[in-house]
């Protein structure tokens, strides 16, 4: 090695053990993966990765810290300044793209939360908070003339796109268990929800983007 040349740090041994966990919980199910399936796959001994998570348990939540992170970071944008038809497009797409990277929480969401305090807790204040910022994103289009769905009109357009945006994911799953779905396709699903509401120069832009979808 050259000289002046520094070795890449490597990275901690708690860091890979999240890693190697996220990447087997979203291939195999949650359930179906061990703490030794887990050392295994990182070639370390049962003992090394106790040193650091005393239990599954403690890896899944602190996976949950970072979804949890992450999620609320991306779910308060929306409410700093107006958003437009191509912002809301960009935020859908974070956010399915957060979903994805953390996706087994949202597939084996009914088993997690029979047993695990923390995510029935936190799970529930981010379903909370993402009807919040969709009704918060459709008052705004609505104040500016974009959107002519009414204030009664307003919160159960929300909740439906909130269900469709938490739950896409999990339902293009299981139409195509093996393939990587088109997130894409996913915030159209969404925004199409919207779409008989919304008004001149947002409409076009929308029937734009959407445009590859329809009809698929």
């Amino acid at each position: 090695m050259e000289a002046g040349m520094e070795k890449k740090p490597k990275r901690r041994t708690r860091e890979r053990i999240l890693e190697t966990a996220l990447k087997l919980f979203n291939d195999f199910g949650e359930p179906n993966v061990t703490t030794t399936v887990i050392a295994d796959d990182m070639d370390i001994s049962p003992g090394n990765l106790y040193y650091h998570f005393h239990s599954k348990d403690e890896i899944v939540n602190a996976l949950f810290a970072d979804y949890e992170k992450d999620i609320e970071n991306l779910l308060t944008a929306p409410g700093n300044r107006p958003q437009g038809a191509e912002d809301i497009w960009l935020f859908l797409h974070l956010l399915f793209e957060t979903i994805w990277k953390f996706r087994f929480f949202y597939r084996d969401i009914n088993d997690l939360l029979t047993r695990n305090r923390l995510v029935e807790t936190h799970f529930q204040r981010i379903l909370i908070h993402k009807e919040q910022t969709a009704i918060t994103v459709c008052q705004g289009l609505a104040a500016s003339g974009v959107l002519t769905a009414t204030p009664a009109e307003i919160p159960p357009l929300a909740i439906n796109m909130t269900v469709i945006a938490t739950f896409w994911l999990s339902f293009e799953h299981a139409r195509r268990p093996r393939g990587e779905p088109d997130i894409g396709r996913g915030v159209y699903q969404v925004m199409s929800l919207a779409a008989p509401y919304l008004q001149g120069e947002a409409r076009r832009l929308l029937e734009k983007l959407s445009n590859a979808y329809i009809n698929k």
